[in-house]
């Protein structure tokens, strides 16, 4: 019973001994307020900002369209083709500048003053050298005399494509003669075959219009002789006249049987009379320089038949040229005053 007392005033010892907390707690408590209080304070803030940001969205909600309609979509799907064509247009034009093609191409002028008055297309094909040799000993000149000829505002090329088998005997056949002579227009994108003549056309007016600043550009075939002088004459006579669609006009019979000569695949557009619209003979062609440019801008799209001049007549159709029937463009006709004839 001894050591009872003993332990009791131990215990009495330990419970009167004030508690003492240590200064590190003290610091953790009073920083874990201070961030409590933080977090409540943002979270208070958002909590605010969530309020003012729904109020507006209610407030402008019946202000705009709750579901974009078809006709927005397609005017921004045509906002952004529109911008990438544009895009694509300055690329080309700088291509186009840094190549020199606005420098190089546009420069064969009569004078600082005006413009070529024609520039006249002589269809020719691989096969006719003995032809040409012949026209360049009768109405078209060589040599020097054919660049006076420019001098004065007329220029005349022998107009060809390319052969089937780029780069063969024939295609270097060519390319030697036009060295030589210095007369040739050679149409790179063109295949020079007979099925291949609607599109010739396209190729002609398009690139001529591109090389020469003329009044007109006048396609012959290699078939007819020319009255030169008269021909100029008549050309000078309707300079400046915008939208000249100018030939022997003529219509006739639209062949639908396959086979036959003169056949038109494309017969059935025609109607039941089976009769081609009024066009210019294709001995020879004129058209204005605005016509040309048409040609040249829409020639991707413009649809060919069976015949070059059919397919010109066509194009003219759909836009506003002045037909101009001259009987001295007919060359098959007996006037005296004519100024083409068959060769």
């Amino acid at each position: 019973m001894e050591g009872l007392p003993t332990m009791m005033k131990s215990e009495r010892r330990w419970r009167s001994k004030p508690l003492q907390t240590s200064k590190p707690s003290i610091l953790m408590a009073f920083f874990s307020c201070v961030a409590w209080l933080y977090v409540a304070g943002r979270l208070w803030q958002d909590a605010e900002n969530r309020t003012v940001l729904s109020n507006l969205l209610n407030k402008h909600l019946g202000q705009r369209p709750k579901v974009l309609s078809v006709e927005d979509k397609l005017t921004v799907l045509g906002c952004k083709d529109l911008e990438r064509r544009i895009v694509k247009a300055e690329m080309d034009l700088t291509l186009a500048k840094s190549q020199g093609y606005l420098k190089n191409h546009l420069q064969q002028k009569v004078s600082s003053s005006g413009r070529l008055l024609a520039v006249i297309g002589v269809y020719t094909g691989f096969g006719s050298h003995l032809n040409r040799n012949m026209f360049r000993g009768s109405w078209m000149p060589k040599g020097d005399a054919l660049r006076k000829l420019e001098e004065r505002g007329i220029v005349i090329r022998f107009v060809i494509g390319r052969s089937a088998n780029r780069g063969d005997s024939l295609d270097r056949n060519v390319d030697k003669e036009s060295h030589l002579t210095k007369d040739f227009l050679i149409l790179e994108g063109h295949e020079e075959a007979q099925e291949e003549m609607p599109k010739k056309a396209k190729f002609f007016f398009s690139t001529a219009v591109q090389k020469w600043d003329a009044e007109f550009y006048v396609k012959v075939d290699d078939s007819i002789n020319l009255d030169l002088e008269g021909l100029i004459g008549l050309l000078e006579h309707r300079r400046a006249q915008e939208g000249a669609y100018i030939g022997c006009m003529k219509s006739g019979d639209v062949i639908s049987e396959e086979g036959k000569s003169w056949y038109e695949p494309d017969w059935w557009k025609f109607g039941d009379q089976k009769s081609y619209f009024r066009h210019a003979g294709g001995s020879l062609i004129i058209l204005s320089k605005n016509l040309a440019q048409y040609i040249n801008i829409n020639s991707a799209s413009l649809k060919t038949y069976a015949h070059d001049d059919v397919s010109v007549g066509s194009w003219m159709m759909g836009i506003q040229a002045t037909y101009i029937d001259d009987n001295r463009l007919c060359c098959g006709s007996i006037r005296q005053d004519k100024v083409c004839s068959l060769a």
